[in-house]
């Protein structure tokens, strides 16, 4: 009998990356069937909240909301070692970007994003204006919003729309606490059972594997979810977020979301102190 378990993620190099070798029948899964699913994260966290995919791509701060019905999977982390989410805007902050941000209009891609906790945690003082991730650019380049806090691509493309650098909030973290800054995780709903759940760590965490030894066919099936990277840019963006990190969060990743999340509270922008679990 097969076990259908839906996967979602974004579409993005980064994820096609990490779920190549499943998305291409490079693994013996036995009995089970993925099936992928592709949203933005944004779209992703919303439909984690009613656990309505076995798994999931998540956000670490949605991760707040969700963890009655989903536990972390050991593997699958999108972290920002020294680097991150990228506040811009159309001019340079004109002196300390963290004051000079304060009670300005910020495009973000979500309210649930780990990108819009961590700007809130640099600077609690903004006004959010929600737009699709892909918009962010052009929203602050037609004047809409003052500074915009990008995420996936744009990080790597934003001066070439006539964007300026205001702040990397990965810089900001990794200097504030020495950890590294935790975006995205894969979540398993634990209704499934320990079993299917420590198989389904297995089979994910083989497939980052997969990518990261045959990194060349894997760079191939990414560059469809490329939106117009080059192929040294998109090599580039999955080495940012599908790394060491990805295959174990290991003992500094397991902290680093603990104290991102730990700092949310403390800042009163989640409900409350939680204790994360991984699995896998």
């Amino acid at each position: 009998m097969t076990t259908t378990v839906r996967i979602g993620h974004s579409p993005d190099s980064d994820d096609a990356f990490m779920f190549y070798a499943l998305a291409a029948g490079k693994l013996d899964t036995g009995d089970i069937h993925y099936v992928h699913e592709l949203a933005d994260i944004e779209s992703l966290n919303r439909r984690a909240l009613s656990g309505e995919l076995e798994v999931s791509a998540i956000s670490i701060h949605a991760y707040a909301y969700l963890a009655d019905k989903y536990a972390l999977l050991a593997s699958g982390a999108s972290m920002g070692d020294g680097y991150g989410p990228r506040l811009v805007a159309c001019g340079g902050p004109g002196g300390d970007p963290r004051a000079a941000i304060k009670g300005r209009a910020v495009a973000v891609p979500g309210l649930r994003t780990s990108a819009y906790l961590a700007l809130k945690l640099y600077q609690p003082d903004v006004q959010p204006i929600v737009v699709p991730f892909d918009q962010i650019g052009p929203t602050v380049l037609a004047g809409k919003a003052e500074v915009g806090l990008l995420i996936h691509e744009g990080q790597l493309t934003y001066a070439e729309e006539g964007l300026r650098l205001w702040q990397d909030l990965g810089a900001w973290w990794k200097a504030e606490t020495g950890l590294p800054l935790p975006l995205g995780g894969n979540a398993v709903r634990r209704d499934l059972g320990t079993e299917l759940i420590t198989r389904i760590a297995r089979d994910l965490r083989a497939s980052i594997e997969y990518g990261l030894a045959h990194r060349a066919p894997a760079l191939e099936h990414a560059s469809q979810f490329s939106r117009g990277l080059t192929s040294p840019a998109t090599d580039e963006f999955v080495g940012m977020y599908v790394n060491q990190w990805t295959v174990d969060y290991g003992p500094r990743g397991r902290e680093a979301v603990q104290l991102l999340l730990d700092r949310g509270a403390e800042a009163g922008i989640i409900p409350g102190r939680l204790k994360v679990d991984f699995v896998g």
